[in-house]
């Protein structure tokens, strides 16, 4: 694919993970099923630790949205003060928690857990977070420009910076300016790039957005943001009116800042 032109009224670059700086197969293959082999495990240790005990109230505060939006789940009180059988409690968490994974849910009360539960395994060394050879050689270049980095991504902020932080390349989190997570907003809503916007003190024309997922450019185009859609192995393809419509990138090297040193 030919170099990509990104406007000189860049300010900032806001990169999606999953699919844009990492492979789809790190999350599928790594990351998800470590907690799912995991889960009972963790629960059943931290079970009585506040940071475990938040995990849980938000948890049941998603239930109980979901049965409120008539959404298919599992149908129970998870609850710690209430239950006296923990083993109980823990396999009724564990249901929900597996029932969101195995529906691709972007809860933030999933990705909290989740997070927490990752956070163990990177500082013990058991999981490396994966980055195309391509991400952090362009990132500096960026820098160089003038450019900040920021990510924004279904994972919570707490696991964008474990992957960062404990990546095949080392600890890179100098690298970024700022991270979202789905707390300022779903990915394929355009208020969230508006908020994001607000938050980084840009105006959206200012931003450039690299994603993989073209619902989430779409959203982003709509708030007025600029897109490039990255296409990556593994990566869900695109239509031929999506190819015509976005400039493409197979490569974080090809983007190109026009009117910057």
């Amino acid at each position: 694919m030919a170099t990509v032109s990104i406007p000189a009224c860049t300010n900032a670059l806001l990169l999606d993970i999953e699919g844009t700086t990492t492979p789809i197969t790190f999350v599928k293959d790594i990351l998800f099923p470590y907690i799912r082999e995991h889960l009972e495990e963790y629960l059943s240790t931290h079970w009585e630790e506040d940071e475990c005990k938040q995990d849980v109230h938000l948890l049941k505060k998603q239930i109980e949205e979901d049965m409120r939006q008539n959404r298919s789940c599992p149908v129970h009180t998870v609850d710690q003060t209430v239950h006296t059988d923990e083993e109980k409690a823990i396999r009724e968490v564990m249901d929900n928690v597996l029932w969101q994974m195995a529906a691709d849910r972007k809860s933030t009360a999933l990705k909290q857990l989740q997070g927490h539960m990752w956070r163990a395994a990177y500082s013990s060394g058991r999981i490396k977070g994966e980055v195309y050879q391509d991400v952090i050689p362009s990132i500096k270049r960026w820098r160089g420009q003038g450019l900040k980095v920021y990510i924004y991504s279904s994972g919570s902020v707490e696991a964008q910076k474990l992957l960062f932080g404990y990546s095949v390349e080392g600890d890179v989190l100098d690298l970024f300016d700022g991270h979202f997570d789905t707390s300022i907003g779903a990915k394929v809503e355009c208020k969230s790039y508006e908020r994001i916007a607000e938050r980084i003190g840009c105006q959206p024309e200012e931003i450039t957005f690299l994603t993989d997922v073209t619902r989430e450019a779409k959203a982003a185009e709509e708030a007025g943001v600029n897109v490039v859609v990255v296409v990556r192995p593994g990566n869900m393809e695109l239509t031929d009116d999506e190819r015509a419509h976005y400039d493409l990138v197979t490569s974080f090297s090809q983007l190109e800042l026009t009117g910057r040193a």
